[in-house]
């Protein structure tokens, strides 16, 4: 035990360059023990912990001894541990010591293998890690070459490269020989068991995949990881060399406001047809749920061939056959009624008819397609009133309803429609039926922004419309265009009442406009859910409305408070069915 005060003694010692070989036990046990003499100081604490860490490096660099090396690493900070690995100070041999105390971490494993003699041990290390962190022991090694300005460039080992890439790929390899559904997947019910198809997830493959392309050929045809690979390129190849492009274009031009033209295809033909095998996920065949699987399957594989557009040619037969055969084993076009959730069924049906456009050869399915899109809801159109704000800075076809139909993504029916009509294997009939009841912005929509064949677009442009009739879109009015109504009030009414309240998007815009217009009237508040008024509302709107109802009367406060819990998933009850509940509350204290 020493004298607080010497501590800087102590510490001069340690870094000196005159200090007997015979003193240095002395030196590392005055520094690492802890002054008690007069009770526990947090001040003399500090001055001791401070010397020890400026002494560290010097005294571990003079000191071979086990068990003084051992007393030193243990007070050493991972940030320090992993500096004096990479400066070879702290070696392979003091791991035991470090690991008696804390797990491994990257970049420790990192910065022990930059001595070469290291490298077979630091690999041994990897399969201590948690496995998403595995990839960052190569990160880690790019990161700190691109800081460290004074330190020669150093290739990552090739040694410490490949048993990174083969954790990682071994990770996916692994799965793909027994996919699961993650935990707690038996809870849900048959129509929303999902799972993740994110292939890579946090294996951190792609990531190393992407540092050696040059090996992508020679990795496909590999015997266990081969699939691994193949799956992983079709995924992440394309839209990462897209990224890349545009991050490049925007590094050299960060002022230029032009997109990048596409850059070229990150896989070669040949690639391409190397990862055949792979394309439509056939490990994926024989999970449980067949309607879950087969819908999330056909899915992944649109999506790869949206990312890789040559598949549709280099592999037709393949994607037809596929498409098939998971759309009757699976019986997607037998969807159940519709579910609670309507916009998260409506979604998955539209993607469904997407899908099959893009892959499917077979009439009766796409005919089918066209059915379901046939059977879903109008869509609500609404144009909300002018904000003074952003009137000088609007778009001039703002207000069209083909612009308004996009602002809630409410065009994806006639977008789906489109695509199903582009492929030769649709039957045109099909698509004219659908066509027949569609809604007059959704037509418009088709002449203004779709593509596709001129037989469709001639068909939808002879879809007779009433010229009396309005183009379907409920307009949402300022209240000085109000004024100029012989009976503003009636065209709030009409807002309330009209369809597009029912649609989960439009109903806030509608209701918030009417609360917000000066000529609304208790009769129109009375009508609107309780918490658009309470909750999202400006106060001062129901403030006055509350104030009289309630008075003086302690048990309708206490009412109110009670019945103002709106859960996002409950069904709503009116602002009037709230202040009607308030009546059946006990009078309690009343006070005239």
């Amino acid at each position: 035990m020493v004298s607080a005060g010497t501590y800087p003694l102590w510490r001069e010692l340690a870094l000196s360059e005159d200090l007997p070989k015979e003193a240095l036990k002395t030196v590392i046990e005055a520094l690492c023990t802890p002054t008690t003499a007069n009770g526990f100081d947090s001040h003399i604490e500090r001055w001791r912990e401070d010397a020890l860490k400026a002494s560290l490096p010097a005294l571990l660099a003079r000191t071979s001894a086990k068990r003084l090396r051992g007393q030193l690493l243990l007070h050493a900070d991972e940030k320090m541990l992993t500096d004096l690995a990479a400066a070879g100070t702290v070696t392979i041999a003091d791991v035991p010591a470090i690991l008696r105390h804390r797990r491994p971490w990257v970049e420790l494993v990192s910065a022990l293998a930059r001595q070469p003699e290291q490298v077979e041990a630091a690999v041994a290390l990897l399969p201590l890690l948690p496995r998403h962190e595995v990839e960052q022991v190569v990160r880690y090694w790019d990161s700190d070459r691109c800081t460290d300005a004074d330190a020669p460039p150093l290739p990552v080992p090739r040694e410490l490269f490949d048993a990174v890439l083969e954790a990682c790929l071994n990770s996916l390899a692994a799965y793909l020989l027994h996919p699961e559904p993650e935990e707690g997947w038996e809870a849900l019910s048959d129509f929303s068991k999902d799972w993740s198809l994110d292939l890579d997830g946090p294996s951190g493959g792609w990531a190393m995949l992407a540092r050696c392309p040059e090996r992508w050929a020679e990795l496909t045809a590999h015997p266990t990881l081969g699939p691994a690979v193949q799956h992983l390129l079709l995924d992440q190849a394309e839209i990462h060399a897209l990224d890349d492009a545009r991050n490049r274009a925007a590094f050299a031009d960060p002022d230029s406001e032009e997109v990048p033209t596409d850059p070229a295809p990150a896989l070669s033909e040949e690639l391409l047809l190397a990862c055949l095998p792979a394309l439509c996920l056939p490990e994926l065949a024989e999970l449980p749920n067949t309607r879950v699987t087969a819908r999330r399957t056909l899915h992944h594989i649109a999506n790869r061939v949206r990312k890789n557009p040559r598949l549709a040619t280099l592999a037709a037969d393949q994607l037809h056959a596929a498409a098939d055969a998971l759309t009757t084993h699976g019986r997607l076009l037998s969807l159940p009624g519709k579910q609670h959730d309507t916009r998260d069924f409506e979604s998955r049906l539209l993607s469904l008819a997407e899908d099959l456009a893009l892959l499917s050869a077979t009439p009766d399915h796409l005919a089918r397609a066209c059915a379901q899109l046939a059977a879903l809801e109008q869509p609500a159109v609404v144009s909300p009133a002018p904000s003074r704000t952003l009137i000088g800075n609007l778009d001039p076809d703002h207000d069209r309803p083909a612009r308004l139909l996009e602002r809630h993504n409410e065009h994806r029916r006639v977008q789906a429609l489109a695509v199903l009509a582009a492929n030769p294997h649709t039957p045109r009939t099909a698509v004219t039926d659908v066509l027949d009841g569609l809604h007059t912005a959704e037509l418009a929509w088709i002449s203004k922004k779709a593509g596709g064949p001129d037989w469709f677009l001639d068909a939808a442009a002879a879809i007779p419309v009433d010229e009396d009739e309005d183009d379907g879109v409920l307009r949402l009015r300022s209240d000085d265009e109000l004024d100029q109504h012989p009976d503003p009030a009636a065209v709030l009414q009409s807002w309330l009442d009209s369809p597009a309240t029912g649609e989960l998007l439009s109903r806030s815009e509608i209701y918030r406009a009417v609360v917000k217009s000066r000529h609304h009237t208790l009769e129109h508040l009375l009508q609107i859910p309780a918490d658009e008024i309470l909750s999202r509302s400006e106060p001062e709107i129901a403030l006055k409305i509350v104030l009289e109802r309630c008075g003086r009367n302690a048990g309708r406060w206490a009412a109110l408070a009670a019945a103002m819990t709106f859960e996002y998933d409950e069904e709503k009850i009116t602002f009037g069915d709230l202040l009607d509940s308030l009546d059946s509350a006990p009078a309690g204290t009343q006070k005239s």
